[in-house]
């Protein structure tokens, strides 16, 4: 690969990127202390709606990379930007885990038991996902609900493996009510592209994107043209690579391989 060149802003991913579990991934907070020292840009983005942008920055703190929440982005954040602008204090009936209901309360809206009437179905990455919540969605859509989800990822890397995402959720709720999800707003929407970009105050051409996982951080950036940075600490190895349609412009075996375009 070629050598990286400097950018103004770096968007960095968090599980598999920064850190694994409760564990900070090689080079991590070197990494990022130096590119902030450079002055340049630094925000971190997630596709998980199971914490808080708070929780993730006192995270980050407590694994020795000083963070604001103010530079953290995260799913549950942006659904709840993008429907507070389209559908502010609508009846959302969800399927996600407390910090997402927190997270949607504090923007306004009402949440919703099973049997009573919504206006929208939320679907989350929810490690407590059960038949009941499958029935109170198939519920609400025969009642008029309409679908939107928060990330359209398969698996999320753990310690040990991986475990099902977001997209678990919804294939079972689509194949319950025969009805598609209209916006997800994850990456490798555009939608949260935006709100990174909106938060560092760049464009797109001025950012590096740095992930590890192709279908969401790395094609993100292609789609907005902008570079993206494959670090291989997550979920994909170089197999998958090779095999894969979508390419980054820069493969990094850790976040060190950063310091050097600083």
């Amino acid at each position: 690969m070629r050598r990286i060149p400097a950018f103004r802003g770096y968007i960095f991913d968090l599980d598999g990127t920064v850190y694994r579990g409760d564990r900070l991934l090689p080079g991590a907070r070197e990494t990022i202390e130096g590119l902030r020292a450079a002055g340049r840009r630094v925000v971190f983005l997630s596709n998980k709606p199971i914490d808080t942008r708070e929780s993730y920055a006192r995270k980050l703190r407590c694994l020795g990379v000083p963070t604001r929440t103010a530079d953290v982005i995260n799913s549950s954040f942006v659904l709840a930007r993008y429907l507070g602008a389209r559908s502010p204090g609508a009846r959302l009936f969800v399927i996600g885990e407390r910090p997402l209901l927190a997270e949607l309360r504090r923007a306004g809206f009402r949440i919703v038991a099973n049997g009573d009437r919504a206006d929208w179905v939320v679907i989350a990455f929810d490690r407590t996902f059960d038949y009941a919540k499958l029935t109170g969605a198939l519920h609400a859509v025969r009642r008029g609900a309409r679908l939107i989800a928060t990330n359209p990822d398969r698996t999320c890397p753990v310690e040990g493996g991986e475990i099902p995402d977001c997209a678990a959720m919804i294939g079972a709720v689509e194949g319950a009510t025969a009805t598609r999800v209209e916006v997800i707003v994850g990456k490798p929407s555009r939608i949260t592209l935006d709100v990174c970009l909106a938060q560092m105050g760049l464009r797109a051409r001025d950012c590096l994107m740095i992930g590890d996982r192709l279908e969401t951080d790395i094609r993100m950036a292609r789609e907005a043209g902008m570079a993206g940075a494959l670090v291989l600490t997550g979920v994909t190895d170089r197999r998958t690579l090779r095999r894969s349609p979508i390419q980054p412009d820069y493969v990094l075996r850790d976040l060190r391989e950063l310091l050097a375009a600083r």
